[in-house]
């Protein structure tokens, strides 16, 4: 039976189970690493945006938003 479980992965690559009340059995599983969402949707709409955001009109009109250097 395939059963999928939330896992929290540590600075040294240790696998920890969330929420399971039992170690993991032992044998093989297959890992499907996330990225937060918010990442993958900007990188995917930053090209698209990039012809109208990337222009120098476009700084002058929010510069005064800008901190003074």
């Amino acid at each position: 039976m395939l059963q999928t479980i939330e896992v929290e992965i540590d600075a040294q690559g240790q696998v920890h189970p969330v929420g399971l009340n039992k170690p993991l059995p032992p044998g093989r599983a297959l890992l499907t690493l996330l990225t937060p969402p918010a990442n993958e949707e900007a990188l995917l709409s930053e090209a698209a945006l990039a012809e109208d955001w990337l222009k120098p009109e476009e700084d002058a009109a929010w510069a005064y938003l800008q901190p003074v250097r």
